[in-house]
């Protein structure tokens, strides 16, 4: 058996992101939610039915060690952006000339931070009903909007030069120094490499075969199929990389079937972090499927769970131009939120 040996790289890039979520006449949705996430682990949670922040990560609870209230201060902060989201939702309903029917305002904002070169970088993101709404350049520090509802708003949160001087500070200093303290609580778990399982797949006689990677952390990785040690990119289709439910990942690439000697094709893996390829021939005896004798159990298939990007929250009062509740005001002092 061939020995593998690894060299295990610096995983410099972090990031915190924050997810807020507004909707209306929703089915079996709370009106609310925030889901904060660390390096693409969940941390925390909050939504309108529950009331209050919960940690998602045992290491999360460390925090309570430099600050024993942080929950509940948290908490605190969660249900005030509820109802202002609750004003937003509205106004943006009245703003689009809309009554009833489904609707959902959302946020992203967060920051990304190396720690090899120190580098960070923030964003800030606005939607209305699944559409880009308005969104603020960090590196300019001005908003843009993405619509002509958007435009007063633009014009209004530009005028406001003591809150974007807030926002300056928040996404180059207080997002990161919150992301560091964060990546050090879970060290343990972000600053691993855990390696896939490899799996050939394929659902009939004629289709596709798919190579399937699942289980591997960080999300950092690419995979790609070769013919004679060349990458190909004709009939090959790949797919992108998905999360799985105990937090590490998943991705596959499929292989139109060849018609020549399917010896000279190979399946590589690769994984930042990790210096040696995942190589896996292309061996019909290796395949597995769901026809024949040699049928694919249910644990061998994982569940493709695709994380929705929330984009967007629009704090904007009876007149159009308040920013209550904006990301300084209400992210500065104790928490990322």
């Amino acid at each position: 058996m061939k020995t593998l040996v690894f060299c295990f790289l610096i995983l410099c890039m972090h990031s915190l992101k924050m997810f807020y979520t507004a909707s209306y006449e929703v089915t079996n949705f709370p009106e609310f939610v925030i889901v904060g996430m660390v390096d693409d682990f969940q941390i925390d949670y909050y939504d309108s039915n529950t009331k209050r922040v919960e940690p998602r990560q045992d290491w999360m609870n460390k925090v309570t060690d430099d600050d024993a209230d942080f929950w509940e201060w948290l908490t605190e902060r969660a249900v005030v952006a509820q109802h202002v989201f609750k004003v937003n939702l509205d106004n943006l309903k009245r703003r689009f000339n809309q009554t009833g029917g489904v609707h959902i305002v959302q946020v992203m904002y967060g920051c990304e931070w190396d720690d090899e070169t120190g580098d960070v970088n923030g964003y800030d993101q606005y939607g209305y009903d699944g559409e880009d709404f308005i969104v603020l350049d960090t590196k300019t520090m001005t908003w843009v909007a993405a619509q002509q509802q958007a435009v007063f708003i633009k014009q209004e949160w530009n005028k406001d030069k003591a809150e974007l001087e807030d926002l300056k500070n928040y996404y180059t200093n207080e997002c990161p120094d919150w992301l560091k303290k964060y990546v050090n609580y879970g060290r343990s778990s972000l600053m691993r490499t855990n390696l896939p399982t490899v799996s050939l797949l394929q659902k009939t006689p004629s289709s596709r075969v798919t190579c399937h990677a699942t289980g591997f952390y960080p999300n950092r990785a690419t995979m790609f199929w070769r013919k004679d040690g060349e990458e190909l990119h004709k009939d090959v289709d790949k797919g992108e990389i998905l999360p799985n439910h105990d937090g590490s990942f998943q991705i596959s690439a499929d292989l139109q079937l060849p018609s020549d000697d399917w010896g000279k094709y190979d399946c590589v893996f690769q994984l930042s972090g990790v210096k040696e390829d995942i190589v896996t021939k292309l061996d019909k005896r290796e395949i597995k499927t769901n026809y024949g004798k040699t049928s694919m159990r249910s644990d061998e298939r994982e569940d493709l769970t695709v994380t929705v990007g929330l984009v967007l929250l629009v704090n904007e009062e009876e007149s159009g131009t308040s920013r209550g509740g904006g990301r300084a005001n209400y992210c500065s002092g104790k928490g990322h939120q």
